[in-house]
């Protein structure tokens, strides 16, 4: 069943951490597995970016085995590679006992750095942005917040997922949001199913692009990565994917500085939108809304086989 949410300030920052963890604790009965944030705030300047990577799943510690040693020769191999690559990490933070935030400064070919790192066994990059930073792990929002210490984060926009495994694993790697790898600043969540899912991922593979999961959602990321690749702009991109990818999909997109929706033409699954002149929020059910406006207010859902997009 799955629940997602978007939300952004248009002309200000706020504690988009705390937003969007209510809104995803209101939709916990949609997705209990796993919960993940993709949350956008102050925009790193030049060549400076922030990265989120993992370096083992729960389910690896959760076998009973002390991989602490393993864990930490991972991370070792990334700070090598980082420096070899002449990535110069000036902030390093452990957010959990698997995973890590780190800003560097970089002046090479992105898709050469990311590939470099992820090429390490076990190690995958969440993401790489000037302004994203990307969370996502087991259990409901308020676990995942508190783990993570998310409230507080200040930022102009988020999207969130709170996910019900269907078809794939119970892991940080099938969780959502997916990053659009390679570009630095896209990320999508997604409710609902594509049915040509490996016919499309074959054809992006050939094309270069990476798949980290089997989850048919992280098809939507790297296809609207591939199509900006290929010169379209981000609403270009949504509006060709309502006629490429098959099945019956609602799905939100984040770019750095822009929230976008899309539905399939059938509009199976649900969105509901709140919009005003400073603020947009939507979610797979108006109680997510709700949960951050308690007053009343005047919510629509969008129309079969719609594309909006609204910036910060």
């Amino acid at each position: 069943m799955c629940g997602i949410a978007g939300l952004i300030h248009r002309g200000k920052k706020a504690d988009i951490g705390t937003e969007m963890t209510a809104m995803l604790q209101a939709l916990k009965h949609r997705g209990p597995d796993s919960t993940g944030y993709a949350l956008y705030g102050p925009e790193q300047k030049g060549n400076k970016f922030v990265m989120r990577f993992k370096v083992a799943e729960q389910e690896d510690l959760a076998k009973g085995f002390d991989i602490t040693d393993i864990m930490a020769e991972r991370k070792k191999s990334v700070d090598a590679r980082l420096k070899e690559m002449d990535a110069k990490v000036t902030e390093r933070e452990k957010a959990t006992e698997y995973s890590y935030r780190y800003v560097f400064t970089y002046d090479g070919d992105l898709r050469k750095l990311i590939d470099y790192v992820e090429d390490i066994d076990d190690v995958e990059i969440l993401s790489v942005g000037r302004a994203l930073e990307l969370i996502k792990d087991l259990g409901d929002a308020t676990r995942v917040s508190d783990q993570y210490q998310l409230k507080g984060f200040k930022g102009t926009h988020a999207i969130g997922h709170t996910r019900m495994a269907t078809e794939s694993d119970v892991d940080i790697r099938s969780a959502h949001p997916y990053w659009a790898y390679p570009f630095s600043d896209v990320s999508v969540v997604h409710n609902g199913q594509l049915t040509n899912y490996w016919i499309g991922r074959r054809e992006l593979e050939r094309r270069g692009h990476r798949f980290m999961s089997n989850c048919d959602s992280e098809l939507i990321a790297v296809y609207l990565a591939d199509r900006m690749d290929r010169g379209d702009d981000l609403e270009e991109a949504m509006r060709r994917s309502i006629d490429e990818l098959d099945g019956v999909f609602t799905y939100v997109v984040a770019t750095a500085d822009a929230l976008g929706m899309a539905k399939d033409t059938m509009a199976a699954k649900p969105m509901v939108l709140y919009e005003s002149k400073d603020f947009i929020a939507m979610a797979s059910e108006e109680v997510a809304i709700r949960s951050i406006f308690p007053h009343e207010i005047k919510t629509f859902d969008p129309y079969d086989g719609e594309v909006r997009v609204w910036r910060a």
